[in-house]
């Protein structure tokens, strides 16, 4: 089986998903940091250099290869991951693959994400918690039609890390 975590940046995909994988004794793959290892550079890196149509290409391809080609694997992708070409759809109708939607509040999010807004690219230039809220309000708002297509869906709330992979195992087997 191969399950895909999908949410917004900073949800607990690659925390959740490294927990989880290691519970059912399969390979953690975060599709970002696979990007990384191929391209020799980093996700910010290749958005400034090479830009976003070359990385989302890159992106939907790598996708595919590990959807067809791995199996015993927990699999993180990007947060635009599912929104941008047939990802999403790929993701649902690839065999054995179960897609799970990790949903965390805008608080949290916004909680999370200021502390470490400069290593990531889509945030960086965003000033105050203010307008980052406004920010990831928006965002979720356009992709929320993709994320919801998602199998299951786990409301991360105020759970603990080790609650919401209990959750995750239940759902799942």
């Amino acid at each position: 089986m191969i399950v895909v975590l999908i949410g917004y940046m900073a949800s607990g995909k690659s925390t959740l998903g490294k927990m989880l994988a290691k519970k059912l004794n399969y390979e953690f793959v975060d599709l970002d940091d696979y990007i990384e290892e191929i391209e020799k550079m980093t996700v910010s890196d290749v958005f400034k250099t090479k830009g976003e149509i070359y990385f989302r290409k890159q992106e939907s391809f790598y996708l595919k290869e590990k959807l067809e080609n791995s199996n015993n694997i927990i699999l993180s992708v990007g947060g635009g991951t599912p929104c941008f070409g047939n990802n999403m759809e790929m993701i649902l109708e690839s065999k054995n693959v179960t897609s799970i939607y990790l949903k965390a509040s805008i608080p949290k999010l916004v909680k999370k994400l200021i502390k470490k807004k400069d290593k990531r690219p889509l945030i960086a230039h965003i000033e105050t918690e203010e307008a980052l809220t406004e920010f990831i309000g928006k965002h979720l708002f356009e992709r929320l039609p993709y994320y919801s297509q998602a199998q299951l869906i786990i409301n991360t709330g105020s759970k603990s890390k080790k609650n919401i992979v209990e959750e995750l195992i239940l759902k799942l087997f």
